[in-house]
């Protein structure tokens, strides 16, 4: 009888301990696939679905089980930037605008001390403005785990960089690639040996001083040839991605822009891979790892569609990263069907300033003989010619809040709109504040979260973007 109850006790403890190997126990998820949408608010979301689907149609994002609405605003803003909202989910700390994975007190100033700095090579002072914090790709590297980070925008850009890097300001790209270079000077040693698969545009922080190929570096450091040298794939175009082993093991880095990849309207399928397909292949390589892996993908270029107030660009970027989540959660429910040992997490950084405005009658999905939501704004009342405003002028569902396409005067003496030059790819929604060219600005509004696999459920209400670190760590025993 005492042998029985010490077994009992020990039993007991270990199962307290989560030592307990027994089958029924709560498994824990190997696997996180974090999907990131830069700028991806809740308008340009329902504009997407229309855009793709139509009023009263589904994306892969619509259908996951668990969803939560996030406060984005950052340390010192209303309003976020992309590094320090990227770095609350990655890091669970709230940080000031520009910071990338540094604590609260970090001031994005440069070394000299001049304040706000824009420069590739800026660096951070070396004492007194604050320290590092983890992020979940380093925890999962501590545990183990492959490690991948996918994104149409330069790899060392504020969201990807923010699984990875450490710096006081977003703009120290070259800093930031040579945070990924294991062994080489700068390097962010707290990822071991180095994150396993990063895929993405901006070769030109990696390449010397002077490279044919363009360069904004002003060093004559090779990163590509430093990460060759520790065992890495260098590739540069769609071609090359499908060749790249997957084997167990391989270590493999894609950059295949100068800068940002090109918006998926613009892009040049039979050399520059989708999101989707940068995705497939970063999940081939890391699923070989028995303990699991951290996947972050980004659509970044939404966000860079939304700033010049080009909404069919936007929108197509939003319909391609929609198209890699669905890539990815069919492919992962091959690899672990029930997604028992996976935690698939949707998200977006911040809103921006769109708005569908007017009582639009319903479109339907776009065509090219259908322009849709990106067209005239026609009123439920009377579909058959577009609605008009005070000027007696024809006007877009969409337009923003901000941006660099407004009349300064009366709309009465401009040539009115027709659908064919709204629907451009190359067409500026009207705004109604001017803002430079580029210049609309993110907006303060919560975002969508979806979820679905193992630990999913931890994600409902309205939760501040620190807290996503929490749930995500915890679910997948990190």
């Amino acid at each position: 009888m005492k042998i029985r109850l010490m077994a009992g006790l020990i039993a007991g403890a270990l199962a307290l301990a989560g030592c307990n190997n027994d089958s029924n126990s709560d498994p824990v998820p190997k696997n996180v696939l974090f999907f990131l949408g830069d700028g991806y608010g809740i308008v340009p979301m329902t504009a997407a679905r229309i855009y793709a689907v139509g009023e009263d149609g589904e994306m892969t994002i619509d259908t996951l089980p668990e969803t939560a609405f996030i406060k984005t605003f950052s340390n010192d803003a209303q309003v976020t930037d992309s590094a320090p909202s990227m770095a609350a989910y990655m890091t669970g700390v709230k940080a000031n605008n520009d910071v990338i994975g540094m604590s609260s007190d970090t001031r994005a100033f440069d070394a000299s001390g001049n304040g706000y700095f824009i420069g590739a090579d800026s660096t951070c002072p070396t004492s007194g403005n604050g320290t590092p914090v983890t992020t979940l790709l380093e925890l999962a590297k501590a545990a183990g785990r492959a490690t991948a980070v996918v994104t149409t925008t330069k790899v060392t850009h504020a969201t990807p960089a923010a699984t990875y890097a450490h710096i006081c300001h977003r703009d120290g790209e070259n800093n930031i690639a040579a945070q990924l270079v294991p062994g080489g000077s700068g390097y962010n040693s707290a990822l071991g040996d180095g994150v396993d698969v990063v895929l993405g545009g901006g070769w030109q922080h990696f390449l010397p001083k002077g490279d044919a190929k363009g360069s904004v570096r002003t060093d004559a450091r090779d990163l590509t040839a430093e990460l060759k040298a520790k065992g890495y794939t260098v590739v540069n175009d769609l071609t090359a991605l499908n060749a790249a082993p997957t084997a167990s093991g391989t270590r493999l880095v894609g950059l295949f822009t100068k800068g940002h990849m090109n918006f998926d309207l613009d892009r040049d399928a039979t050399v520059e891979p989708s999101l989707a397909q940068m995705t497939t292949k970063a999940i081939d390589i890391a699923s070989k790892n028995q303990k699991g892996f951290f996947l972050m993908v980004e659509g970044g270029r939404i966000d860079q569609a939304l700033h010049p107030t080009l909404a069919r660009k936007a929108l197509q970027d939003a319909k391609a990263f929609d198209e890699a989540i669905k890539t990815a959660i069919d492919k992962m429910k091959v690899i672990d069907p029930d997604l028992k040992n996976t935690l698939i997490v949707v998200t977006a950084d911040h809103d921006h300033t769109m708005v569908m405005n007017g009582y639009a009658t319903r479109t339907g999905k776009t065509s090219d003989s259908n322009p849709g939501i990106l067209g005239l704004m026609r009123s439920y009342t009377d579909p058959t010619k577009p609605a008009v405003d005070a000027d007696k002028k024809p006007f877009t569902t969409l337009v923003f809040g901000n941006g660099e396409s407004r009349v300064q005067s009366s709309r009465a003496a401009m040539t009115d709109l027709t659908d064919a030059v709204v629907y451009d790819k190359n067409y500026h929604q009207e705004a109604a504040v001017l803002m430079p060219a580029g210049g609309e600005t993110h907006g303060g509004g919560d975002v969508f979260l979806g979820a679905t696999g193992l630990g999913a459920d931890g994600f409902h209400g309205t939760l501040d973007n620190t807290a996503v670190f929490s749930i995500i760590r915890k679910a997948i025993g990190l």
